[in-house]
């Protein structure tokens, strides 16, 4: 057998342990069966945990593998080597595993749910509803197709593009199951969501990188020393997206800190976070000792190390399947309705102050706002260390259009835009027709081009690479056209407010997130060509860009025009839950909120006139400049000038009489 064979074992045999463990202390191993109530037995009890524990392991396993095509191995110009091209279709297996003990899940979990065995439920209508009705049984029939798909395009791809396709697909399919759990029946729900996801993004990609990393090594394939530096620099940051989601997600589940000792599940919190420090420590080791040991070709020390850090890694994959078996203690919450729907208490009336106090933390878009500000502020650092110029005014917008984000999802203004429609329509336009215009006049493009190294081998993909690949794609080219963002601009705003996508958008934290990135992103793609500073495919003349502009801004002014028309209420059935009791009517919130629709699109509109009029200006001015150092290089002037030069000349020595 060989050695990547027993690591393989011997990680099996650590996650099923330390879930057995898990499970007996946490007390859902043998939980207290009362006489006369439904018990699916001891098959159900033991296979539903065990089957979720695979799913876990092959959906790590196989973001681990096309990790390691992707980005880890080098490749030729976007060709992956034989390597990596093996990695991928290793993780078409490790796909359909992921598929088939999902199935496995939906098949204990529909036994779970009625208190039935397993042959009593195989009933194609049983499984049917449980795997299209409940939230538990639809997520893991997406990990189902998803896996599935994943399974078949693997087979065939052979690009670093579809690789990294691929990667970002398995991402995706790690999220439904695990956000259908306590994390939604959490009293912060929306802080307990965005650190579950946060958390198992950060932990599929260092746990699967790590594990194929060691068997890359146990196996002696080769560049193992590039893949490992690699693996290395992304697993620091991965340990820190790890532990503070952890922690976050910790704060949202636990009434009080006591509960750590006093409740299973906080005990097995702390296990996996003593777990979670071990890993640190020998990720530390491997970067003071053993990376410097595999440059200097001795990878015996590197194999072992990371044989056992994958071990320890499996161990806490095992624990984290135990604690979502275990039931979190018990918090009181106020009985009331809107800190249900909410995570929050109703805030008190609206006033400037408020809205400037009542600040809260939404996780997932102060993640966003740290990673922009960071990376820019990062690659202006890397130019300055190097004593190139970047423009100071660019870094303003950019820091000033994150901080315009920061506020719009932080402050007080998040917290009324879920209970008043004129507050969310504030929030709206400022996300998709304020905060865009500044970021995308910051040039970040522009900025990581600059501040980025081309890769040490040369036919490779670096970051840089990355970048320019993308900005010359199809894809890119099809979506920077200028009717795509202007369509999506516009006809989104009236698909979102006059379908029921927004009630629905509002009900759940997962479709506020994708709508407030929705916001975010449309007005990026919209005015990025008009007033982008990045290179792009699509390069519009100034007069193009004012008609563009021209044409786009009143049919928010008719979105306007028809809220405050309106007579029927948008999404009354979520507004009506929360039962605000002070403010206007929810009718006249809407109406005020079509008004300030109609009326913003002033701001960002002399925004984007004084930014195109400077740009017009400044390419003017590039543009005489070039043509004056092109006539010094040749020695000879502008023709037309010298032409009407000449012509004035002969007009002064005829008036002379010459």
């Amino acid at each position: 057998m060989s050695r990547a064979a027993r690591l393989a074992l011997a990680g099996a045999g650590a996650a099923i342990a330390a879930l057995v463990i898990g499970m007996m202390a946490g007390g859902s191993a043998f939980p207290k069966i009362i006489p006369g109530l439904p018990d699916a037995g001891a098959v159900v009890r033991w296979g539903l945990p065990l089957s979720k524990l695979l799913m876990d392991a092959s959906g790590v396993l196989t973001v681990g593998l096309l990790l390691m095509a992707a980005a880890l191995l080098p490749n030729d110009k976007g060709v992956l080597g034989g390597t990596a091209v093996d990695y991928v279709k290793a993780s078409s297996w490790s796909a359909l595993a992921w598929a088939g003990s999902a199935f496995l899940a939906i098949l204990f979990g529909a036994a779970e749910s009625i208190g039935r065995t397993v042959p009593q439920i195989l009933e194609r209508t049983i499984l049917t509803s449980y795997a299209t009705q409940t939230t538990q049984g639809v997520a893991l029939t997406l990990v189902v197709l998803f896996g599935v798909a994943i399974a078949l395009f693997s087979r065939g791809a052979i690009t670093a593009g579809a690789a990294a396709g691929l990667l970002v697909f398995a991402l995706a399919t790690m999220l439904p199951a695990p956000l259908t759990g306590h994390s939604a029946s959490s009293p912060n729900h929306d802080l307990a969501t965005s650190s579950v996801a946060l958390h198992l993004l950060a932990l599929a990609l260092w746990v699967g990188g790590l594990v194929v990393l060691a068997a890359h090594a146990l196996r002696r394939q080769p560049q193992l020393e590039v893949a490992a530096a690699r693996f290395s620099r992304m697993a620091v940051w991965c340990y820190v997206g790890v532990g503070l989601s952890g922690l976050f997600s910790l704060v949202a589940r636990l009434g009080a800190v006591s509960d750590l000792w006093t409740s299973e599940y906080g005990l097995l919190a702390v296990a996996k976070i003593v777990a979670f420090v071990l890993l640190g420590y020998v990720g530390y080791w491997h970067r003071q000792r053993t990376l410097a040991d595999l440059a200097a070709g001795r990878p015996r020390a590197f194999t072992r190390l990371a044989g056992g850090e994958t071990l320890l890694m499996l161990a806490t994959v095992g624990l984290a399947v135990a604690l979502s078996r275990t039931r979190p203690p018990e918090v009181v919450v106020p009985a009331d309705r809107a800190f249900e729907l909410l995570g929050f208490p109703m805030p008190p009336e609206l006033s400037l102050a408020n809205v400037f106090t009542l600040w809260w933390l939404d996780l997932f878009f102060a993640v966003v706002a740290a990673v922009l500000a960071g990376l820019y502020g990062a690659g202006v650092y890397r130019l300055a260390r190097r004593g190139v110029a970047w423009s100071w005014g660019r870094t303003a917008s950019w820091f000033f259009g994150v901080a315009l984000l920061v506020f719009a999802t932080q402050s007080g203004l998040a917290r009324y835009a879920k209970v008043m429609f004129d507050v969310h329509m504030i929030e709206h336009m400022t996300l998709s027709m304020v905060v865009p215009i500044f970021l995308v006049l910051g040039g970040p493009v522009t900025l990581a081009l600059r501040a980025l190294k081309p890769a040490s081998k040369r036919g490779d993909r670096g970051p840089r690479e990355w970048i320019t690949t993308i900005l010359h794609s199809r894809f890119t080219k099809v979506v920077t056209h200028p009717l795509v963002p202007t369509s999506i601009f516009v006809a989104s705003t009236y698909a979102l407010y006059f379908t029921p996508l927004f009630e629905s958008a509002m009900q759940e934290h997962l479709g506020h997130i994708w709508m407030t990135l929705h916001f975010l992103i449309s007005g990026c793609l919209f005015f990025w060509v008009i007033v982008g500073v990045d290179p792009g495919p699509h390069r519009l003349p100034h007069v193009w860009r004012l008609l563009m502009l021209f044409v786009t801004m009143p049919f928010h002014a008719f979105f306007g025009i028809a809220l405050m028309m309106m007579g029927a209420v948008i999404a009354s059935g979520w507004y009506e839950q929360l039962g605000r009791p002070w403010g206007d009517t929810l009718l006249q919130t809407q109406r005020d909120g079509g008004a300030i629709a109609w009326g913003f699109g002033e701001i960002p509109t002399l925004i984007v006139l004084l930014a195109i009029a400077v740009q017009w200006y400044q390419d003017d001015d590039r543009q005489a400049r070039r043509t004056d150092r092109r006539a010094d290089r040749s020695g000879a002037g502008d023709p037309e000038l010298d032409s009407y030069n000449a012509y004035l000349a002969r007009l002064n020595r005829a008036d002379k009489g010459e």
